[in-house]
């Protein structure tokens, strides 16, 4: 099968209800599991608390303020980092404020040791305070705890479809390469890299059918990794170098200024030069895959979405903007001459593994 039908095949066992082994297969699920034991005592469990990216961001512009939930795992907390301007969060805010050129203020919802299935109770938790936009980095932690990639995928649909019901903008940064960890031997690591790639195109066919975008992160934090071997992945944390998170943050948001359509009216159709496009989902999910950046949205030709190969998809090569230093928030924020508490927002925490 190839990695179209795969992908194709496995996110509609996960839509159905589906164990999925059959897309993967048993021996390389089993190869897996082995691979997350050998992951698991090579470097052990998170245990810090990393720094809390809630707060205002965009000092000095103007309002109406936009309002950034961050969902997901250790990626999205930036776990192992000390400083709160290292963090995702304090990056993805800055820079979407910078080029906004209007406040923002940022609530993170995620956790160290979250799993897909921790998605759904983390987007309640962030429809009640009533965001623009939902950023979801989810779904590294369940190939270390064995979770089966379509249950994974379900988890995430269930997720994504409760944010577009509530009305909020989503992104979604797929599943990263774990083919660039460095603590699995070969051959463990090229069956990571296959895997990995299968479920974030899997994933990106999923948030798409419901109504977000996906962001393809593939191999964005492999010089990060190599470059730091003692902060790589373990069953509760995905956790690179500071450095790494202002790359990951850097993929993310010109998709974030897509998806509040804060993008020049010069970068709002595909443009061939950058092999952009309009494909069939599965197509430009596997596509997507394999080079970092990648963003997936639907669309659609001749007034309908879907074709004969299914959904209509724009594939996106976002211009990176120019990278702007991490403010630290504030907790409080004028706004209308009133101060405004943030209030309610919860901590990240680790996992208790």
């Amino acid at each position: 099968m190839g990695a179209t039908g795969a992908a194709r095949k496995l996110a509609s066992a996960a839509a159905l209800g589906g164990g999925g082994l059959s897309v993967l297969g048993a021996g390389l699920y089993g190869v897996l599991v082995a691979e997350a034991k050998i992951a698991r005592k090579v470097i052990g469990n998170a245990t810090d608390v990393p720094p809390d990216a809630t707060g205002w961001y965009g000092r000095g512009r103007p309002g109406p303020a936009i309002r950034i939930a961050l969902l997901g795992d250790s990626s999205a907390a930036g776990y192992g980092v000390q400083r709160v301007e290292d963090t995702t969060g304090a990056h993805l805010a800055t820079g979407v404020a910078a080029q906004a050129g209007r406040r923002v203020h940022l609530r993170s919802f995620a956790k160290v040791g979250a799993q897909s299935s921790a998605l759904a109770g983390q987007a309640d938790a962030a429809i009640g305070t009533h965001p623009d936009l939902a950023v979801v980095l989810i779904g590294a932690n369940d190939v270390t705890h064995s979770v089966l990639p379509s249950a994974s995928v379900r988890h995430l649909a269930e997720g994504v479809r409760r944010l577009r019901d509530a009305g909020v903008a989503v992104v979604v940064g797929t599943c990263p390469d774990l083919g660039t960890i460095r603590p699995i031997p070969p051959p463990l690591k090229q069956v990571a890299r296959e895997w990995s790639r299968r479920l974030a195109a899997a994933q990106t066919i999923t948030v798409v059918e419901n109504g977000g975008r996906s962001v393809s992160l593939g191999d964005i934090l492999g010089p990060e990794f190599e470059a730091a071997p003692a902060l790589l992945f373990g069953p509760d944390r995905f956790h690179p170098s500071a450095d790494g998170y202002k790359q990951l943050a850097s993929v993310l948001v010109p998709s974030c200024l897509a998806a509040l359509d804060l993008l020049p009216d010069d970068e709002s159709v595909p443009e061939p030069l950058r092999r952009e496009g309009i494909l069939p989902v599965a197509a430009a999910a596997v596509r997507a895959a394999r080079t970092p950046g990648t963003e997936v949205d639907g669309t659609e030709v001749g007034g309908s979405q879907r074709g004969l190969r299914g959904r209509w998809v724009e594939l996106r090569h976002r211009r990176r903007r120019p990278a702007t230093p991490a403010e630290s928030p504030d907790q409080h924020e004028d706004h209308d001459g009133v101060p405004e508490t943030v209030v309610g927002a919860p901590a990240t925490a680790p996992s208790g593994e």
